[in-house]
């Protein structure tokens, strides 16, 4: 292989790809990324078995070839060469790299010793707006679980529903689903966060993604850049029973007065496992944000809300700060609405965005 390419193209590509490549135990060549000559390209690889993403830049290419090169040493290198034309030149199982006064030499490995990258195909597919994907995933994979023994919970639910691409995450305390554009084909799949993560990071300035997918795949194609992952094996939970629908309470405060108070309530509840207890006053008009410690004090914040009631109960519940923060910052608009029907029942959030719902489940702290 031998081949001149843009230090800024080489560079880019390696940081998109580079993350995933990590050893497991008993395969070290996972820590490789694999590069190789596709006519005037430079198709760059890595997978770490589960996930596989490849990018394709164009390049001079004077004799095709590929090597498994390690992909930490190899991406910061590029990264700290000047702005100028890469030269690099396989010798066997050595990768030799020159640019503007500079000069390495990589040992590499075989490429025919890195496992095969999978090709982004799929029985069906669609295509959707970059920015409401990103967007779906930024306000849903963040609750998803990392509790292994559950491996369901680890993922992404990506289920058609009434005609609508739904995109819906839970780890059991929390939930939040988003329901993303109409789809006309059928769609079941659970998706690891971690892949989702990844589309994200790479979105950049696409505008459109295409994916494909079957029963044991999918795959995200943004550009020249395709991200291929295999689909978590089960069915996913029944979340749509989880989302209050009939609710005795409707709190609707500013979302920044909301985020400011609960930051401020968080500090004291650090004892208590971010434990904070949100109490609404319909005759006042306020929603009271309270957090108590026996060490470090006590705090109440109050701000103006909109309170609509319909039960006998107290308005109050208790919440997770962290979970609620979370949910804060992933709501659109000015205005958040909070339903619920008492202190032990789940807790929904909206916004401006009618299609994003989030759900936390209560905490008992009295």
């Amino acid at each position: 292989m031998k081949l001149t390419i843009k230090q800024d193209n080489l560079a880019k590509a390696l940081n998109s790809i580079g993350r995933i490549a990590t050893a497991r135990a008993g395969l070290p060549i996972l820590a490789n990324v694999l590069i190789r000559t596709d006519g005037n390209k430079l198709i760059v690889a890595a997978t770490n078995l589960e996930v596989a993403i490849t990018t394709t830049i164009g390049a001079q290419v004077e004799e095709q070839g590929a090597l498994a090169v390690p992909a930490r040493l190899f991406t910061e290198f590029i990264g700290n060469l000047p702005h100028a034309n890469v030269e690099l030149e396989t010798d066997e199982t050595k990768l030799k790299i020159s640019a503007a006064g500079y000069k390495s030499t990589i040992n590499a490995t075989l490429a025919d010793d890195y496992p095969a990258i999978p090709e982004p195909t799929g029985e069906n597919s669609f295509t959707l707006v970059a920015d409401k994907l990103k967007e779906a995933i930024s306000g849903v994979a963040l609750v998803a679980g990392n509790d292994v023994t559950r491996p369901i919970l680890t993922g992404v639910s990506l289920c058609t529903n009434d005609g609508q691409l739904c995109m819906a995450a839970t780890d059991g305390y929390r939930l939040a689903e988003d329901r993303v554009m109409p789809l006309d084909s059928e769609l079941s799949a659970i998706v690891p966060s971690s892949t989702l993560t990844d589309v994200a990071r790479l979105l950049g300035p696409a505008k459109e993604v295409e994916i494909k997918y079957n029963d044991e795949q999918i795959a995200f194609i943004i550009g020249e850049t395709s991200v291929t992952s295999l689909l978590i094996d089960g069915k996913y939970i029944d979340y749509i029973n989880l989302i209050p629908t009939n609710t005795s309470f409707t709190i609707m405060v500013d979302r920044s007065e909301f985020i400011k108070i609960t930051k401020i309530a968080e500090l004291f509840a650090r004892e208590t496992a971010g434990s904070i207890i949100l109490e609404g006053d319909p005759t006042g008009k306020t929603l009271s944000v309270r957090s108590i410690t026996s060490q470090l004090g006590d705090n109440t914040s109050s701000i103006d809300a909109e309170i609509e009631v319909s039960g006998t109960e107290d308005c109050m519940v208790s919440l997770n700060s962290k979970f609620l923060l979370d949910a804060l910052n992933c709501i659109e608009g000015d205005r958040v609405i909070m339903s619920f029907n008492g202190k032990m029942s789940p807790v929904l959030l909206a916004g401006q965005n009618a299609n994003y719902r989030h759900v936390i489940m209560p905490v008992k702290s009295w």
